[in-house]
């Protein structure tokens, strides 16, 4: 049984009443695993043809993911390959709600370390603009890896606070998703940081920093657009209570559902979920990149003839770094971004070669480029760096 803090639990136990010792007995169970199907690479039917982890049931409230069982999860040759994503279960509710379409303009706001910006990408199918801002370097880091492992085209990744990226998209989005920073509860049985981390101090501090980056979201979401707030924790000065006071202070807001996943009601960790409909609003058009003219591309052009299948429209130039793009992505001013797009590689110093990224790589579908077929050991030796002849 894990040590936790005194303070929560008599707080847990005035919250639920007779669940509470249902509740407490989550504490000594083995947490649940989850993996999510990467449907930007391949169909849930293909994956499950030849998955190479022993899977349970669907879960319920996402067509794309499903229980699983087993140690390395993570250390697959498809993981690898991005073909799909380990995820808590609970966490995979949170999308769903906002029912994303194609074409659609999003934004994920707090969105390392990308389970849920991955979930929208997959929504999205390549077509609309997706945004996803991580303010901590690090974290933002986790998220771009992620996201190019997991082979997203149409996005822009974004290091900012709140505050600041709401002055590059004033009214700008359809659906924004708000994973807030919280005091993590629902973590305390898989990470001991979140246990030594917890106060009541830290609580009221998570909800102070809440209602700001809610703030930020109101002000990038666009009238008829939606919202969906959502913590990995209990509290409901973090949960409940925050949405019941951003909606006193903001009447142009409808709160369309609500829900709170305990952990001994649900198979996963647990969290809260609030989606909210903006009644009132204008929208705005984000500002035009420019992109490379065909004269500037000769020697990409030339690689790219030989090498892949489909020709990338749209390129724009940093230096000596090529970004390709599926969508007219946005211009960012005032934020830092990170990357958009996919990063297509570089030109050599020389400007006689061009040497593709590995994020182009993992960007591409088999029929969209030479492939190089190998068996199991020659790819795992490959993912520990080794080479091979390709031959």
């Amino acid at each position: 049984m894990l040590e936790l803090p005194e303070k929560f639990l008599k707080r847990m136990e005035r919250q639920l009443g007779q669940e509470y010792p249902a509740f407490l007995s989550y504490f000594s169970s083995p947490p649940a695993k989850g993996i999510r199907v990467n449907t930007l690479k391949i169909s849930v039917d293909e994956f499950l043809k030849n998955s190479p982890i022993e899977l349970g049931e669907r879960i319920p409230w996402t067509n794309d993911g499903f229980f699983a069982a087993g140690d390395g999860l993570g250390k697959t040759i498809e993981h690898a390959a991005g073909l799909y994503y380990v995820q808590d279960p609970s966490a995979m509710a949170v999308i769903p709600k906002l029912q994303i379409k194609k074409g659609e303009r999003v934004l994920d706001l707090c969105a390392a370390p990308g389970g849920k910006t991955s979930q929208i990408a997959a929504a999205m199918q390549g077509e609309g603009v997706l945004v996803a801002n991580e303010y901590d370097k690090k974290r933002c880091g986790i998220l771009y890896g992620n996201l190019e492992r997991l082979g997203v085209k149409n996005c822009i990744v974004t290091c900012a606070r709140p505050d600041v990226l709401e002055n590059d998209f004033f009214e700008y989005f359809d659906k924004i998703v708000v994973d807030a920073p919280c005091s993590g509860e629902s973590m305390f049985r898989r990470d001991g940081s979140a246990i030594r981390e917890w106060s009541l101090q830290n609580v009221f501090s998570c909800a102070k920093r809440q209602s700001a980056i809610l703030e930020s979201a109101h002000k990038m979401l666009a009238g008829g657009g939606e919202l969906v707030y959502s913590t990995c924790t209990f509290a409901p000065e973090e949960d409940e209570l925050q949405i019941a006071e951003f909606i006193k202070n903001h009447p142009e807001y409808e709160l369309i559902d609500e829900e709170k996943l305990y952990p001994h009601k649900i198979c996963g960790d647990g969290h809260y979920l609030a989606k909210l409909a903006k009644l009132n609003g204008g929208k705005s058009e984000g500002n035009e990149r420019v992109f490379a003219s065909e004269r500037n591309l000769k020697i990409y052009r030339e690689w790219e003839s030989e090498t892949l299948k489909i020709k990338v429209e749209k390129i724009e130039i940093r230096g000596d770094k090529l970004y390709g793009f599926c969508e007219n992505l946005p211009a960012v001013k005032n934020s830092f971004e990170c990357s958009a797009g996919v990063y297509l590689g570089s030109i050599t110093a020389d400007k006689k070669r061009f040497e593709p990224a590995h994020s182009l790589a993992m960007s591409l579908k088999k029929d969209e480029c030479k492939t190089v077929e190998v068996d199991e050991s020659t790819a795992i030796n490959y993912l520990r760096g080794l080479t091979f002849s390709a031959n």
